[in-house]
């Protein structure tokens, strides 16, 4: 039986994605989608236990995910994470 009522949208069980993440000399790079605002971000932990994470364009993504310090060093504004 088809069911004529409107069609239901579900939103995605986690907003947030891993798109990728790599590792090297003890900092680790990710690139993050919110399936909800379509944002990307790139997310680093420094060995130190410092963190930063800063809004891209999706078209720069694969590049600031590569090289997120020299992105960063940019006029990107961080955005805050949790603690």
């Amino acid at each position: 039986m088809i069911n004529s009522g409107p069609v239901e949208v579900q939103e995605p069980k986690f907003a947030i994605r891993e798109l990728d993440h790599r590792r090297s000399d003890g900092i680790e790079v990710t690139l993050l989608w919110n399936a909800r605002t379509n944002d990307v971000s790139v997310a680093v932990a420094e060995r130190d236990g410092g963190r930063f994470e800063f809004a891209v364009h999706p078209a720069e993504a694969l590049e600031a995910f590569h090289h997120p310090y020299a992105y960063a060093a940019c006029d990107h504004r961080p955005i805050p994470l949790a603690a």
